[in-house]
């Protein structure tokens, strides 16, 4: 017994004294990755939305928005204009002269101008039913430029419409006016700022040319006419004017209010542009109305317009 004790004892110790350095072997660890979404920073961060371009009105510039994580400019296309036109067909532009027929040089050269050419005569212009025979044989329409007072003192010329005449002295005024010369389409005022914002008058006007089956061109010198809604509110058919080309007589100032007429014709089809017959006014056109077509518009007389063609 005591032999087998001590035994015992002997290899307990043993176990004690080496036990801790041998070796044990475990089971693998395991390293679970967790990805961590990257902090945001400018860069990263997705960029603002970008307002819509507000419609209607002039052209928009393209907005600028920053690319994400790179140092690039990146154009945001507006959106494209809304047309009066198909896809595919060419928009429309028509060109009025005014205030033909007094000078008889600018008048003939006016005249030379192709026909898609609207001519809008004086009626108290010399020679003025000789001058749109010529005219009307070239094949260009004309219009009844009307004399209309103006806001101020500038003589618009004898005849003319003023908003102190009775109502019979204005229809009998009119009337003569109307029988000047024959072979037009409609009429437009001359000056007029203060004469089209009153609306007696304006119905007078609208009244006689639905009798005579003639269109009304508004001019649009004042703001504040009234011609083109009663036309409109009367079913008489009626357009206004877009552009004046030669409020500046200078020729770069004529060809960029001719880009800005063709800008207006692409954003909604069409577009009704006003010159005169200057030298410098048909200097520029002389050359303009072979390069319209080319650029891919379509020149057309006023009526067509009016009448939706």
């Amino acid at each position: 017994m005591k032999i087998a004790f001590w035994v015992v004892f002997v290899v307990g110790c043993l176990w004690v004294a080496f036990a801790p350095h041998m070796h044990i072997s475990s089971p693998p660890s395991i390293t679970v990755k967790v990805q961590q979404p990257p902090p945001q920073t400018e860069e990263t961060q997705q960029p603002e939305q970008q307002a819509a371009p507000p419609s209607g009105g002039e052209e928009q510039t393209p907005q600028i928005s920053p690319a994400p994580n790179e140092g690039v400019l990146v154009p945001v296309v507006p959106e494209a204009p809304q047309t009066q036109t198909h896809p595919g067909h060419a928009p429309k532009i028509a060109i009025v002269i005014d205030d033909v027929g007094p000078d008889l040089k600018g008048s003939e050269r006016a005249i030379q101008l192709p026909a898609p050419i609207t001519l809008s005569f004086l009626p108290y212009a010399v020679r003025v039913s000789e001058q749109a025979k010529e005219a009307r044989e070239g094949g260009h329409e004309l219009l009844l430029h009307m004399p209309m007072e103006p806001v101020g003192h500038e003589d618009p010329g004898p005849g003319a419409l003023l908003v102190t005449l009775p109502m019979n002295e204005l229809q009998q005024r009119f009337e003569n006016a109307l029988s000047s010369f024959t072979g037009f389409d409609g009429v437009n005022n001359h000056m007029g700022s203060k004469f089209t914002a009153y609306a007696d008058g304006m119905h007078m006007v609208v009244d006689e040319l639905q009798q005579r089956h003639l269109f009304y061109l508004d001019s649009r010198t004042s703001a504040q006419s009234v011609g083109l809604k009663i036309a409109k509110e009367q079913g008489l058919p009626s357009i206004g004017r877009d552009i004046f080309l030669d409020d500046d007589p200078a020729p770069e100032a004529i060809r960029k209010q001719l880009e800005a007429t063709m800008q207006v014709a692409r954003r909604k089809g069409y577009a009704v542009a006003i010159g005169h017959p200057h030298a410098t006014t048909m200097d520029v056109m002389d050359a303009w109305v072979k390069e319209a077509p080319e650029q891919g518009f379509k020149l057309v007389p006023l009526k067509s317009l009016v009448e939706g063609e």
